[in-house]
């Protein structure tokens, strides 16, 4: 019994040191991840947004504002668009994952068929090579004599009981039981 626990308690043990090591593993591949996001972003803004230099009159002023006015709204119109695009994807993601999961739900039962077996070819379908006894199902069953038979219907002759007792319920009965003396 100690034996058994102290394996249990070594298999805990190793589980935990797996599932730390795993966390610690994921942990750095994030931090790599987002150093990685922010140097990419910091190239796509060198990239497309160049140093603001002002210039010194205000018609050069004004100028550079209507530029920039223009880049907004050409930023802006990618941006919706973007958006956009984006929406239509989730919601043909979500139909796609809708279809599979009705189609997982529905299973077909493949038509079966009616297969003509005995109790042995059946035991030895299941048991493979350990079905060694021999089912004779009609060896135990009952030898019937036509003498049987005769009795049954003398039997039958008699008369079927649910008619006597419904002879005998209700008053009618009890005043035939009265004057026949029972």
């Amino acid at each position: 019994s100690s034996q058994l626990q102290k394996k249990r308690r070594a298999a805990t043990a190793r589980r935990q040191h797996l599932k730390s090591a795993m966390l610690q593993l994921a942990a750095t591949e994030i931090e790599k991840e987002a150093a990685a996001k922010e140097v990419e972003k910091q190239n796509y803004l060198a990239e497309h947004c160049p140093p603001l230099s002002l210039p010194g009159s205000m018609q050069e002023l004004q100028e550079l504002c209507k530029k920039l006015h223009a880049k907004i709204d050409s930023v802006d119109e990618e941006r919706y668009d973007t958006e956009v695009k984006l929406q239509k994807t989730n919601k043909e993601l979500e139909d796609l994952s809708q279809k599979l999961f009705d189609l997982r739900g529905k299973f077909k039962r493949p038509p079966l068929r009616r297969v003509r077996m005995s109790a042995d070819a059946m035991l030895r379908a299941l048991l493979g090579s350990k079905h060694k006894v021999c089912m004779d199902l009609r060896a135990n069953l009952k030898q019937v004599k036509k003498e049987d038979t005769e009795k049954e219907k003398d039997l039958r002759d008699v008369g079927d009981w649910r008619k006597n007792i419904e002879e005998k319920s209700g008053m009618e009965g009890r005043k035939k039981m009265f004057e026949a003396g029972e």
